[in-house]
């Protein structure tokens, strides 16, 4: 049975290990870019792109940050 509240099918890696379980090691934008890296094409074949191109905003917002220090 599937548990799309606590463990989505599609934050979990082949091997059993969750999206979550990494990106908690990270600030909010890397980790939301992780995140979209994780799923691309996984909770919607059809939106494979655009949760890559999400990944990208959340990179350039990080590298934006960092460049403002």
């Amino acid at each position: 049975m599937e548990d799309n509240i606590n463990h989505p099918k599609h934050y979990t890696y082949k091997n059993g290990i969750e999206c979550i379980q990494i990106t908690e090691l990270f600030n909010f934008c890397r980790g939301n870019a992780i995140k979209y890296i994780f799923r691309a094409g996984e909770k919607d074949p059809s939106k494979e792109i655009e949760d890559l191109k999400k990944a990208v905003w959340y990179i350039e917002r990080e590298i934006q940050r960092l460049e403002k220090k």
